[in-house]
């Protein structure tokens, strides 16, 4: 058996070495290998695949998120914008424990990953949180069956 292996692994390196040296005869008559030396744009599927692969190792990547408890912890880590203005709570000494544990993670690891600031980190974070739910972005829900009145 294993002679079988190691003849094959001699030829196939015998035959890998006299084409490597003589690629300069054959390579002009060599088709494009599609998708890496030819031109055009990568197909839906293939995108759709690669993006998924990314997203799915971009969970595990480590994102060191600030241990706050506090309304001024927080705007301190830099959970605050002008739309979202944490100092009214903290000037009147707020003693609730300040925003969402799994939000704030969430919205924090979306700003570090995306390089976005927090009010787009904020939007993404409710556009895929309403996604989840059945509801569209721009709040109506996707359910064909719904019923709304103006």
């Amino acid at each position: 058996m294993g002679f079988y292996f190691y003849s094959t692994l001699i030829i196939c390196l015998a035959v890998g070495t006299a084409l490597y040296l003589t690629r300069t005869h054959w390579r002009p008559f060599a088709p494009p290998i599609p998708y890496v030396t030819a031109p055009g744009t990568i197909p839906e599927p293939i995108y759709n695949t690669i993006t998924a692969v990314q997203n799915y190792i971009d969970r595990f990547r480590y994102v060191r998120l600030p241990q706050s408890a506090t309304f001024a912890e927080d705007a301190e880590a830099g959970l605050h914008s002008s739309n979202f203005d944490l100092s009214g709570n903290i000037e009147e000494g707020d003693s609730r424990r300040g925003l969402d544990e799994t939000a704030k993670r969430e919205v924090y690891r979306i700003m570090k990953l995306r390089n976005v600031n927090f009010d787009e980190a904020r939007r993404l974070f409710m556009e895929d949180k309403f996604g989840r739910a059945g509801i569209a972005a721009d709040g109506r829900p996707l359910d064909r069956k719904a019923v709304m009145f103006s």
